[in-house]
């Protein structure tokens, strides 16, 4: 394995992590907001008792994905730099927005709805925001001319497979997040909420599945390169497919652990993630070696090998310190029967 090629996959790991912590994190504020009238359920209390301390260690990979951009393709940074920068600037905006007011509707108590209602707009504008990143890199949209490389806004926001890769995104962020607060809500003792999110993660599932087969379908009229090179990889998709559906009927199979409640929300997520992680790779392997198509490949964006060694052990030492206290942070989080059935405050 090259360097560059081990260089693109540290890259790609940290896009998946953060794509499935920030599609769980972003999703909840979107579910705290659509329940915050319906107290009896306790949906909204759930919800905001699992963004509280996640929020802050989801952007901290969203931090090292634009560091490790930066530090191991320089050149490819200065061209998504380039054509990013609306995009861009959009979602480092609702990010602020939404982080600023994710903290003072904590402390604002008067105000606490209508920030509830700005936070769970923007987090879920801001996946469908992010996932437009990759049909950028495919290359159609992104005009080449007197040294200048340019994004082409009217066949961006004209095209299909955008918009299916959007509301990809919104499904996702929806279904991913329905599945954590159900698992959650189970943990915790909450079956009015558990049964309110277990209903929104049968109806978020299959929409979820159904904006994916549209993405290949557009991808074939739009972008035929990659999806060619994805049904090269046929077997490893319906491996996919084949989690997918596990993770489906996780959702209905009788809890053998639980007398008297329906689903396995653990065993969902579990399959769920193993199917977004193979899909994803497959996906990965397919845009190789290409970072945007077809001017910037990994070997011609790449860093120094010098550099690249150095910032890898970097990467090492501080995940082998950082990790531990990921999983240490989860087990808390997850088992931490105090904060699990804490009481409702009145004023949430």
């Amino acid at each position: 394995m090259t360097d560059a090629l081990i260089a693109i996959t540290v890259l790609w790991g940290f896009v998946f992590i953060y794509a499935v912590m920030a599609t769980m994190d972003f999703g909840a504020g979107f579910w705290s907001m659509i329940y915050i009238d319906r107290e009896k359920t306790k949906a909204t209390n759930i919800a905001n008792r699992y963004l509280s301390p996640t929020w802050e260690v989801t952007n901290t990979f969203i931090v090292a994905l634009v560091v490790a951009v930066y530090s191991l393709f320089p050149t490819a940074a200065y061209t998504l730099g380039t054509i990013l920068l609306v995009p861009g600037s959009m979602i480092l905006l609702l990010l602020a927005l939404r982080s600023a007011f994710l903290v003072f509707s904590n402390v604002a108590t008067e105000y606490k709805k209508p920030l509830t209602y700005i936070s769970g707009i923007t987090g879920i504008i801001i996946p469908g925001l992010l996932i437009a990143v990759l049909p950028i890199t495919h290359g159609e949209f992104v005009d080449y001319g007197n040294g200048l490389t340019q994004l082409n806004l009217g066949r961006l926001f004209t095209s299909p497979n955008v918009y299916t890769f959007i509301g990809f995104a919104f499904s996702s962020t929806l279904f991913l997040s329905s599945l954590l607060l159900a698992d959650y809500s189970k943990t915790s003792e909450e079956m009015d909420a558990y049964r309110v999110y277990l209903r929104d993660a049968k109806i978020a599932g299959p929409i979820s599945l159904l904006m994916a087969f549209c993405i290949m379908l557009t991808l074939k009229e739009e972008a035929r390169w990659i999806y060619d090179r994805m049904m090269e990889d046929l077997p490893l998709l319906l491996t996919s497919l084949g989690f997918f559906l596990l993770g489906g009927a996780g959702l209905f199979l009788p809890n053998f652990f639980s007398k008297g409640v329906k689903g396995m929300p653990r065993l969902s997520v579990i399959a769920v993630t193993a199917q977004y992680l193979i899909a994803s790779y497959v996906y990965g392997k397919a845009h190789l070696p290409y970072i945007v198509y077809p001017n910037v490949t990994i070997q011609s964006a790449f860093t120094d090998p010098n550099s690249f060694r150095a910032v890898f052990i970097t990467y090492i030492v501080g995940f082998a310190i950082l990790f531990p206290g990921f999983i240490y942070f989860w087990s808390l989080f997850m088992h931490d029967k105090k904060f699990l059935r804490q009481k409702t405050n009145p004023n949430q």
